[in-house]
């Protein structure tokens, strides 16, 4: 029997060079605004709700220059100048219809707790300084990505960044062409998973 494996394909994204729209400010979008403002703090998101909850409130205050607010219902149009798109409405024909929108004008879009309506997931992420890990269970678990976040962030150390620092001065200093840098990169860095 053939292992099966997820299929997903990691990217980053540089948020602060891409417009998010955020559809929804209760529960789930302060969830969804949450993470990514977490994770991205310089992230540029225009969030369309018809009201905002407090917690969302909360955040607008913490990133005035990152998040604008439209109080309104949604509009197919709203999703025009977006490159990312979520659907966090606790409303499924809402959600729908964003995505239904996303799809009609060619953007990528995460529609909340609806796997099969998803371009892309928000896995659970770990960060240390530079360093950063996401994690996904292809939307079949998102508590196990939890508890593995809460591992990884137990056992990396806080001093990671000053550890990838060293790493790039020290890449910064080789001579010769790529294969020997690699080389002697891999030399130096294979002491860092022997036990």
């Amino acid at each position: 029997m053939a292992v099966e494996t997820n299929p997903l394909y990691p990217v980053f994204f540089r948020l602060d060079r891409l417009q998010m729209l955020i559809v929804g400010a209760g529960e789930v979008g302060m969830e969804k605004l949450g993470f990514i403002l977490k994770s991205s703090p310089n992230a540029q998101i225009k969030v369309v709700a018809t009201w905002v909850g407090d917690e969302v409130g909360e955040l607008l205050k913490e990133y005035p220059d990152n998040v604008t607010v439209v109080l309104k219902a949604f509009e197919p149009s709203d999703v025009d100048g977006s490159d990312l798109v979520v659907a966090a409405t606790n409303f499924k024909d809402v959600n729908l219809q964003v995505y239904e929108a996303a799809k009609a004008r060619g953007k990528i879009i995460n529609v909340a707790d609806t796997p099969s309506l998803c371009d892309f997931y928000m896995g659970s992420i770990v960060t240390r300084g530079d360093l950063k890990v996401a994690i996904s269970t292809n939307g079949k678990s998102p508590t196990f990505s939890k508890r593995f976040r809460q591992l990884l962030e137990e056992i990396l150390p806080n001093e990671t960044s000053e550890l990838l620092d060293n790493l790039k001065s020290f890449r910064d200093q080789l001579k010769g062409n790529f294969e020997n840098k690699v080389r002697e990169l891999n030399d130096l860095t294979k002491t860092l998973i022997e036990r």
